[in-house]
């Protein structure tokens, strides 16, 4: 019966070929290609080979045990094809059906992410047309296929032939949930060519049941359905892990020429400009969003990839199978991350790092490289960590290029912990939860969560607070680690299928993955861990057994499917975040115009740049005081220090004794001790003082209307560190102190134009002690009776007590007008009787207080009436007249040390203007620039809503701005 019905169907498609049915010529068989002459029927004699068909067993991915051929018998006097000549054209034409479909099963998720890569590179193939054979070009004119397709027997007829259609195709309906369903692309080709796998491989069982000479083949055994798939899902196993090699290969290759073609390009070659990649100008706008607002209060909505997961789940090596370089410090069981780290991958030619903030690139194919990488890294995370604290917000922003890499953003968070162990400040578990719910709150971030598979699910912590930040899942990749481990003390395989389907934990996710991040040896290659991945998941029942699906194992499908998460988020959200900004630019403008019309729009950078040249001026105009001034502030100053000890300790004590000899030599040795050890020290730090007050002035007096307060902070700020850092020469004091010496023993009064200025100078002070003297006596006796009358106050009980003391003081000093500084014991205890006498109880002590400040007061008086004697006393004294009753030696001092103190501030001036102030401008322009490069000092030092609103205007701009250059970009690329 069968070998009627193939005879009938050869006889059909004769009479199709001889009344040129469908075709529009018949062109010669010898001019045909030998591919055009092989698909022709055989109705055309070929007298080299011997035509010969046999049915082949075969599979739609890999060959099965074959049957032996066996020969049909000849009838009507030709070979009985019975694969008519349109099922062979159909065939060969329909190769690339089983091509695209192993790669579909065996690239995974490969092949899509590949596809428009090499679509690109693909060279124009008109010049090689001569390749593909003749009939190809000519089908068209050689074959009308709508007289063909009306030719053909219809559906019913075919299904007759196939009795059991609907039960296989059920089969095959079954297996195509074991393919990737990303890969729609295929579905097509899947639907058109059905029936020819059918026929060439299960539907074979059908045609073979009705050969009468198929039941007496022992060699046959027939199988049940579940043993035909199990056999097929090995088949398509195998040829997954074939097809895989060869597009590893064909990458690794195409990587290679892509670095040929980058480095030319470097090299000059073609000349041409390359233009900042796509993911280089989407992590610069990121760069300046993180300055911008580093808490995420505003409009930072735009996409990255944030990477969480418990401590020691694997989140670093999983990111360094996607970087392809061991690039993060590690620790056994400790934590490493101590910051955010943002890693932007981008395609380079050479694999390299670099950090935004530095030029150097590190070479990750050298293993010193990457140990330097490694090792700044975690300095740069102690850095950013703040004393008392373990984990640090502040971002770590690294640039890791190479050949072939995945374009994304990734942010590699600190691990969540449980417990706070001895070594951590208290609020570490807290801090880690909160700059995980900065990241994670972010509508457009995608949501890495890393889990370790080889501990009990029941630990996790990480997935909570997934399942809280992202509760439908619609930006969640899951990702369980260590499955090797995983399958080996897993007692329940079922449990990871369960943790793969997402029925194990509460949370959602757009898809699941599982991958192998290597057998935990820290000095193991990107190389030998990919090597044991594949080699793992090839032997590994979890695929065999179809717990686990192709698509979703190895880190490298991972890469694939997070990287076409990030780009589509970043097509769909980027240019409504481009709009947010665009309005938050026009509102920030209108407060700059209405707020501050006249002022030109400086942020910090800029307004510490014009802060600094005022700064700077003004320090300058520090050389353009005049010697005078110095003089006239050094010497005032320097007297109003000392003239109490010049006064307490030199010239009352002197003037205690009896005779000239004996005070002139109580004034010299007094004035010797205090130049050795007190008067240059004070007279240096009395020059150090000035300095400060003159540099404050003129840093802080204003300007007129050009005035900034602005500025303020930063110049007080400026002033009181360079004052800090400035250090007065020590030489200073040692020369210092010579000259003072040899001031002070000199006495000889050249004129009389020095004596009267030093007879005023005496009298100018000794009116300043005696109107000092008089308000302390005030304050003791209290208010006289004018004040009494007038004011209405009156005196306290200690005060009238005070006040009767002075009063029997006073009569004693008029007895004895040349008593003695001090009170003899008979004589207070004769002044306490007087006052009990009165009715007024007195103390030793205070008797003795009273009487300082009465003597004090009668010394001064004595000697300012001296002092008026002494004016005519110049002749007597260059003439050395010797008068008991005008005896100048206190005029002399006086003058001696007036001189001091003129050659002293003579001295301080020229070490001012010749040194000091040349040092102090040097520390000034040393702590300028140590601010300049402190960011933190400028926004403590440059603050106020001016100065914010003006940084946050520069800022939004600038990411505006770079945003429209993305999205243009973004659109030249699609």
């Amino acid at each position: 019966m069968w070998r009627a019905r193939a005879a009938a169907v050869c006889v059909v498609c004769q009479r199709l070929a001889n009344n040129s049915y469908g075709l529009k010529a018949k062109p010669p068989l010898q001019k045909l290609h030998l591919v055009s002459r092989s698909i022709h029927h055989p109705h055309y004699p070929n007298p080299k080979f011997p035509l010969r068909i046999s049915l082949q067993h075969f599979s739609s991915l890999n060959h099965l045990p074959l049957r032996k051929a066996k020969f049909l018998s000849l009838k009507y006097g030709y070979p009985p094809h019975r694969n008519f000549w349109l099922a062979r054209l159909t065939s060969r034409l329909l190769k690339l059906r089983y091509l695209i479909l192993g790669s579909a099963v065996g690239g995974g998720y490969t092949a899509k992410k590949t596809y428009d890569q090499w679509k690109e590179m693909l060279p124009d193939l008109s010049d090689y047309k001569w390749i593909i054979p003749d009939f190809i070009w000519e089908l068209d004119e050689h074959i009308d296929f709508e007289k063909l397709f009306k030719a053909l027997p219809d559906a019913e007829d075919l299904a007759k032939l196939v009795p059991d259609f609907d039960k296989i195709g059920e089969s095959f309906i079954s297996l195509k949930g074991f393919f990737s369903p990303g890969y729609n692309l295929v579905s097509e080709v899947i639907g058109a060519s059905d029936l020819l796998l059918l026929l060439g491989s299960q539907g074979e069982t059908a045609f073979r049941a009705t050969d009468p000479g198929y039941e007496n083949d022992k060699q046959y055994k027939k199988v049940s359905d579940k043993e035909k798939i199990d056999q097929l899902q090995e088949e398509l196993l195998h040829t997954q892990l074939k097809y895989q090699r060869i597009l590893e290969r064909l990458e690794k290759e195409n990587k290679e020429l892509r670095k040929l073609v980058l480095q030319k390009d470097d090299k000059g070659i073609h000349q041409r400009k390359l233009k900042k990649s796509l993911i280089d100008m989407y992590s610069e706008v990121l760069d300046i969003l993180s300055d911008y607002d580093a808490s995420y209060n505003t409009q930072d909505h735009l996409p990255r990839v944030v990477v969480v997961g418990d401590q020691s789940a694997g989140k670093t090596s999983v990111l360094e199978m996607i970087a392809q370089a061991r690039i993060f410090p590690r620790g056994s069981g400790e934590m490493m991350t101590r910051s955010p780290v943002k890693v932007t991958l981008s395609e380079g030619p050479h694999h390299v790092a670099l950090f935004k903030d530095s030029s150097r690139e590190f070479d990750l194919t050298k293993e010193e490289d990457l140990a330097a990488l490694r090792h700044e890294i975690e300095i740069r995370m102690r850095k950013s960590v703040k004393e008392g604290c373990t984990v640090s917000a502040e971002t770590i922003s690294l640039n890791v290029k190479g050949p072939g890499l995945q374009r994304m953003v990734l942010v590699d968070l600190p691990g969540v912990i449980s417990t706070v162990t001895s070594g951590m400040a208290p609020d570490t578990k807290d801090t880690i939860f909160s700059i995980s719910k900065a990241y994670m709150q972010n509508p457009n971030a995608i949501i890495l969560c890393i889990q370790d598979g080889s501990v009990d699910a029941e630990r996790s912590i990480v997935t909570d607070l997934v399942s809280q930040m992202d509760p439908h899942g619609k930006r969640t990749i899951f990702v369980l680690t260590k499955v090797d481990l995983a399958e080996k003390n897993v007692a329940s395989p079922n449990r990871i299928q369960q943790i793969i389907e997402g029925k194990l934990f509460p949370m959602k996710a757009l898809g699941y993955f599982a991958v192998v991040t290597g057998k935990g040896n820290s000095s193991e290659s990107i190389e030998s861990i990919k090597d044991y991945e594949e080699e793992f998941f090839q032997n590994s029942k979890l695929l065999k057994t179809c717990m686990l699906k192709a698509h979703q194992v190895t880190t490298r499908n991972l890469s694939l499917a997070v990287s076409d998460c990030f780009w589509k988020m970043v097509r769909e959200s980027v240019e409504q975040q481009a709009d947010a900004f665009k309005a938050t630019r026009f509102n920030l403008e209108t407060e700059w115009k209405n707020n501050y019309p006249r002022l030109r729009e400086l942020d910090r950078n800029e307004l510490f740049e014009k802060a600094k040249n005022e700064i700077l001026d003004e320090v300058i105009s520090l050389s353009q005081v005049t010697p005078k001034h110095w003089e006239e502030i050094l010497q005032k100053t320097l007297w109003e220090r000392v003239s109490t000890h010049v006064i307490e300790n030199i010239y009352l004590p002197a003037a205690q004794t009896t005779n000239s000899g004996t005070f002139n030599t109580t004034v010299d040795i007094k004035l010797k001790q205090w130049t050795d050890k007190q008067l240059p020290n004070k007279a240096v730090e009395v020059a150090w003082e000035t300095l400060q007050e003159e540099f404050s002035r003129f840093m802080t007096e204003k300007k007129g209307k050009e005035h900034d307060d602005i500025f303020d902070k930063l110049k007080q700020a400026v002033k009181e560190e360079s004052i800090k850092r400035h250090k007065w020469n020590e030489r200073a004091e040692d020369s210092l102190r010579v000259i003072q010496h040899n001031a002070l023993e000199d006495r000889s009064i050249s004129d009389k134009q020095q004596w009267d200025a030093a007879i005023h100078f005496m009298e100018e002070t000794l009116q300043s002690r005696l109107k000092d003297t008089e308000s302390v006596i005030e304050d003791m006796v209290g208010p006289d009776w004018k004040k009494r009358w007038f004011y209405w106050v009156g005196r306290t009980k200690e005060q009238n007590i005070r006040n009767e003391t002075k009063n029997e003081l006073e009569k004693m000093i008029k007895c004895n007008a040349d008593h003695a500084a001090y009170l003899a014991n008979d004589e207070v205890t004769t002044v306490r009787k007087n006052l009990e006498a009165k009715g007024v109880t007195v103390d030793p002590c205070l008797i003795k207080d009273t009487w300082h400040q009465v003597y004090r007061r009668h010394f001064l008086k004595t000697a300012l009436s001296h002092c008026n004697l002494c004016r005519r006393g110049f002749y007597y004294y260059q003439r050395h007249f010797v008068d008991s009753e005008l005896e100048c030696n206190d005029v002399v001092l006086f003058w001696r040390i007036q001189r001091m103190l003129a050659i002293t501030a003579n001295t301080l001036r020229q070490q001012l203007t010749n040194t000091e102030v040349r040092r102090l401008e040097k520390n000034v322009k040393e702590v300028l620039e140590d601010f300049a490069e402190d960011t933190d000092k400028k926004v403590k030092l440059l603050t106020g809503k001016r100065v914010q609103l003006a940084e946050d205007l520069k800022k939004v701009r600038e990411i505006q701005e770079k945003l429209e250059a993305f999205i243009e970009a973004l659109h030249q690329e699609k």
